[in-house]
């Protein structure tokens, strides 16, 4: 974690200014009275971590408000129709709460991936939880049309395949993707991904095949 640049306490929350690399400069708002269990249980602000991620190209976070533009727009559009959409604005709020809430009861989730040189979000990837019993599973989906065939997925699956391997302690992974979803499909395999053919689809997406990943250090 970075160093501090400033703490400003106030009535009701503790806030914290990171210092960012390339420009971004994360905030961490603390409720005054789970600080006041943090301070009494002797921990260090170290012990929250944030996740670091980052390839040649793209620049990694956690999901957060201001993606709901991006977000609505892509949920509102065909693009979302290969996991049930496209959806109303309303059903697209909700999905990205569920996305930034997954964080807080998994502990990890997905990420939104961002151009470098812009910082322009261009989709999110990371790994969705729903059930205990099964393993996490990966999924990605580029926002915008014009953001296609550049390679973004595929270097971003790459990273969060190292990432899973390294910082989640993960061994596998499982992927539910649309039969009809060919280029999902073939990112599935270029990352490694192997066809279940007796793998029943689950109710929320019955046309949809399993594949899985064996994650190796």
């Amino acid at each position: 974690m970075r160093d501090f640049a400033a703490v400003r306490c106030v009535c009701a929350k503790v806030s914290f200014h990171l210092d960012g690399k390339n420009g971004i400069s994360p905030t961490v708002v603390i409720p005054l009275w789970y600080w006041k269990i943090i301070t009494s249980q002797k921990w260090t602000v170290t012990d929250m971590r944030i996740p670091q991620l980052e390839t040649e190209r793209l620049l990694f976070r956690r999901p957060r408000r201001s993606d709901l533009p991006w977000y609505t727009q892509y949920c509102l559009s065909g693009r979302s129709q290969y996991v049930g959409g496209p959806f109303n604005e309303v059903q697209a709020f909700e999905k990205l709460a569920s996305m930034i809430g997954h964080w807080e009861l998994r502990g990890f989730g997905r990420f939104v991936f961002l151009e470098r040189e812009t910082e322009r979000p261009l989709g999110h990837f990371g790994a969705l939880q729903l059930s205990a019993s099964e393993p996490p599973e990966i999924t990605w989906t580029i926002w915008n049309e014009m953001d296609e065939g550049k390679g973004f997925a595929t270097e971003a699956g790459v990273a969060f395949k190292s990432y899973a391997i390294r910082e989640l302690g993960l061994s596998s992974l499982i992927a539910h993707i649309d039969c009809d979803n060919s280029a999902s499909r073939r990112l599935a395999e270029r990352l490694g991904g192997e066809l279940d053919t007796e793998a029943a689809p689950p109710s929320w997406l019955p046309s949809s095949v399993l594949y899985r990943f064996r994650l190796l250090a």
